[in-house]
């Protein structure tokens, strides 16, 4: 029987993965380090979890690949 339990616990996890790189996940993120007011470090980050294919398709809805798809 733990065997079938391990089974379904692998298949979620592809079935998870699938979901993740078809509907694809954006984390923003920022943090500054300041000091009486003078700010010292700024970080921001966007990490973009997705299959090409999902990228391109809301990349382009945006307007994120028109200036990468021009010619120079």
């Amino acid at each position: 029987m733990a065997k079938v339990a391990k089974s379904m616990d692998s298949s979620s996890l592809a079935e998870v993965i699938d979901r993740i790189l078809d509907k694809g996940i954006v984390v923003d993120a920022w943090a500054r380090v300041s000091l009486v007011g003078i700010e010292l470090l700024a970080i921001e980050a966007r990490v973009v979890i997705a299959s090409v294919e999902t990228y391109l398709k809301y990349a382009e809805a945006v307007g994120l690949t028109a200036t990468a798809a021009a010619p120079a």
